[in-house]
């Protein structure tokens, strides 16, 4: 549910509808919790996510990259630790050679905290599901920490366990 409701505030944003126009019940994240509505800031976050999303799921391995900062810096952190933009797209590339094998991803219980005018962390849970000759299902929860460069809000850390 909450998935839905980001993408109805983002929308609404997208539109030129400012977030503040949402109701206080737009974005729950647990039943009985309170709600509330995402800033614009926070929704800037969130918008990395989807990105890429779709890029996975229309086989576009360069465009769900281009989320990531291009620097020596960039760390993924999986079941081993990559170091560095180039090494993870190669970790990336090696992992997911083809469609079959990317499936068809998916992201939920989206939380964005901004640390910051330059820092946000964003938390959440991703599917991805596949037939099992192509490795089966997969899940796990993440935790990402992005840097608002001129190009926008890129990760620069990815902890995803499965």
């Amino acid at each position: 549910m909450r998935r839905s409701l980001i993408r109805t505030a983002l929308f609404l944003a997208l539109a030129g509808i400012p977030a503040a126009t949402l109701t206080s019940t737009a974005l729950a994240q647990k039943e009985g919790e309170q709600m509330r509505v995402l800033p614009q800031a926070e929704l800037d976050v969130v918008k990395v996510l989807l990105a890429q999303e779709r890029a996975w799921n229309e086989g576009n391995m360069e465009g769900f990259t281009a989320s990531y900062k291009n620097s020596p810096d960039t760390l993924f952190i999986g079941s081993t630790v990559t170091r560095g933009f180039e090494g993870m797209v190669a970790t990336y590339r090696r992992n997911y050679p083809d469609r079959a094998t990317m499936g068809r991803l998916t992201f939920s219980d989206l939380e964005p905290h901004l640390l910051d005018d330059h820092f946000a962390t964003l938390t959440g849970h991703f599917a991805l599901e596949r037939d099992k000759k192509h490795g089966g299902n997969a899940g796990g929860v993440f935790s990402l920490v992005l840097e608002k460069t001129p190009g926008g809000w890129k990760i620069i850390l990815d902890h995803t366990t499965s």
